[in-house]
């Protein structure tokens, strides 16, 4: 399974990612106490270990900031946590080149954040390339994973919110695209190395599975 470690902001944090090998890993932009400036995520990500994919995490951001974040190699795929539209998603692919292959380095991607409560209505076809189910972003609490049983998703789909050692097979077992965990790979508000390294190899030995 996939997994993304999200929030990271220290050099510390990129060593203990490199160790593990984690599929994504996310820098936040938003007002978060694990917020980054655009320089700090540019050197944090150039320590970042080959195949690992670097996200970036926005609430409402231009898009000329993220278009420079990604024409400068600091982001592969934005998250887009706030009231971006599907007018706003066309137009910040349309800037960072989609579609054209042409371009190097690799293809920019969205993910589309979808709060629990919006499960209730049905959700309208994006243009997004995944969803990222969440509580509500940076609350690090678990919704009713329950409701996610009968829901069918078109487009690979993240699951975040409060996921942790305790409960990351139990996610799983919802066999999303993959899992997002922040809050869940820190003790007293920083990353820890231990956790990280047990949560990405709960995820690698559920790979043995597929």
């Amino acid at each position: 399974m996939r997994i993304k470690i999200c929030g990271l902001s220290r050099d510390e944090d990129i060593d203990y990612v490199n160790e593990g090998r984690p599929d994504f890993a996310g820098f936040v932009f938003a007002p978060s106490k694990r917020q980054v400036s655009a320089p700090l995520a540019q050197y944090l990500r150039f320590r970042l270990a080959d195949g690992i994919i670097p996200v970036g995490v926005f609430v409402n951001s231009p898009i000329s900031f993220i278009t420079e974040l990604y024409q400068n190699g600091v982001i592969s795929i934005a998250q887009l946590h706030g009231n971006e539209d599907e007018n706003y998603i066309l137009r910040l692919k349309e800037a960072c080149g989609y579609p054209d292959r042409s371009k190097k380095g690799a293809p920019f991607k969205v993910i589309k954040v979808i709060k629990s409560e919006q499960l209730k209505q049905r959700l309208l076809p994006t243009c997004a390339d995944f969803l990222l189910i969440d509580s509500g972003a940076g609350t690090g609490k678990a919704f009713d994973w329950e409701s996610l049983k009968s829901k069918k998703f078109k487009i690979p789909w993240f699951l975040a919110g409060g996921i942790n050692l305790k409960n990351i097979k139990q996610a799983f077992e919802l066999n999303p695209f993959a899992v997002d965990v922040s809050s869940g790979a820190e003790t007293d508000g920083f990353k820890n190395r231990e956790k990280i390294l047990q949560l990405i190899a709960i995820a690698r030995k559920g790979n043995k599975h597929e």
